[in-house]
């Protein structure tokens, strides 16, 4: 066999680097001469016979003399090139990995995005917003939504472990309601936050205590909203909001599906609709180098079939018109709009407790957080707060003066 590879990274460089292999369907001998690609093999009727056509000459069809257009062999060849990618990868040190299955065979919660094709690139490069690049910019966000939210859970569900073991230590000293009751952490940090500013300016104390108290007072505010209180709270709450999110996706996921298919559906009934000139061409040429060529040169024959084999794997919509098509993708994109909202309303939740999560690390004895360092106060703010308290001192006598003045009068 013989394999034929070209790598592109098209204009501008780093953007879509790809690469096209190319290989021979045709075996050769140990003389380096081509053997046949396909022998004529005759259809045969019950009794063994040959079936003679209308035409005069029997019926017959193709078989490859090799297996190498077997799909068998591209998953094999796939999984090769996976194994040396990640070869290379891991002898540069690098994180990455690469995994050649699909998102669904990984068992990934990640919708692919629809192929866009050279022209509606094009389209879109110009400012041309498409159907296609709207659903693959929605897809993209649904997931990077999804992925950010597990991501939080994930954080905020070990945050959890570390602060129950934390407490173990604690009920030694009793210090265990401490340990359990949010508001007595947040309030401990604001203690523990104006202890690091001591060193601080007066208005810069004034300044963050000022900060901190508006944040605390924000999150003592959506905790009694949200009814947690203790630490196990918490973790209930978490528990149930990653079950919401996991919910909202898995309505998205097959809305996102369908929007796809008719997205690739009225795809390709234009092409069909574009090409089937050139292909009636194509279908009335008898002999094979010549119809060979004609499909060389004309690529409106691979688009052709390409959109024709779309098409035959999705015969319920055959009758549907272009009409109810988008009338359908229409209200499945409000339809995810409408679960997008409250995907990101969680998403919002698990934010605020990302920094609730710091700030009571921060009260905990013996976590990392707790070990920090107390942050310095900005040169630039201690400079201006000083520029203050001079310009102060300046026009303190002044006011007594004028205060003075107004008394005798």
């Amino acid at each position: 066999m013989i394999a034929d590879f070209a790598i592109h990274d098209p204009h501008p460089p780093g953007h879509n680097p790809h690469a096209h292999v190319m290989l021979t369907m045709r075996a050769m001998d140990e003389h380096g001469k081509w053997l046949p690609k396909s022998r004529k093999v005759y259809d045969l009727d019950e009794n063994g016979e040959r079936i003679k056509l209308p035409s005069g000459r029997w019926k017959s069809h193709k078989e490859d003399t090799v297996d190498w257009n077997d799909q068998k062999y591209c998953e094999i060849w796939r999984h090769e090139w996976e194994v040396i990618q990640n070869r290379y990868l891991e002898a540069n040190d690098r994180p990455e990995r690469v995994d050649l299955r699909s998102y669904a065979r990984q068992g990934l919660d990640i919708v692919p995005t629809v192929h866009e094709g050279t022209a509606v690139r094009q389209m879109e490069k110009r400012g041309i917003q498409t159907n296609i690049g709207n659903l693959n910019r929605d897809i993209r966000a649904a997931n990077r939504l999804m992925k950010s939210i597990r991501q939080l859970i994930q954080n905020l569900k070990g945050w959890i472990t570390e602060l129950g073991e934390k407490r173990k230590e604690l009920l030694a000293q009793k210090a265990a309601e401490e340990a359990t009751l949010l508001p007595n952490l947040l309030m401990k940090y604001m203690e523990i936050r104006k202890e690091e500013r001591k060193d601080w300016t007066r208005a810069g104390q004034n300044r963050g205590t000022s900060q901190d108290l508006k944040a605390v007072s924000e999150a003592l505010s959506y905790l009694r909203q949200k009814g947690l209180s203790t630490v196990e709270d918490l973790e209930v709450f978490l528990e149930s909001s990653g079950k919401s999110a996991a919910d909202y996706r898995n309505q998205m996921k097959p809305k996102e599906t369908r929007s796809k298919v008719i997205d690739g559906i009225l795809a390709s009934r234009t092409d069909c609709q574009e090409c089937k000139p050139v292909y009636e061409k194509y279908q009335k040429i008898f002999f094979k180098k010549t119809k060979e060529k004609f499909k060389q040169e004309h690529p409106e024959v691979a688009r052709y079939e390409k959109a024709a084999a779309y098409l035959a794997k999705h015969p319920d919509d055959k009758d549907s018109t272009q009409k109810e098509l988008q009338e359908e993708q229409e209200t499945l994109l409000e339809e995810i709009a409408a679960l997008k909202t409250p995907l990101t309303e969680v998403q919002e939740d698990l934010k605020k407790l990302r920094d609730i999560r710091y700030w009571v690390r921060k009260a905990t004895p013996g976590t990392e957080e707790s070990k920090e360092p107390p942050k310095k106060q900005p040169i630039k703010e201690v400079l201006q707060d000083k520029t203050d308290e001079k310009k102060a001192q300046r026009t303190a006598p002044e006011q007594t003066k004028h205060k003075q003045q107004d008394m005798e009068l």
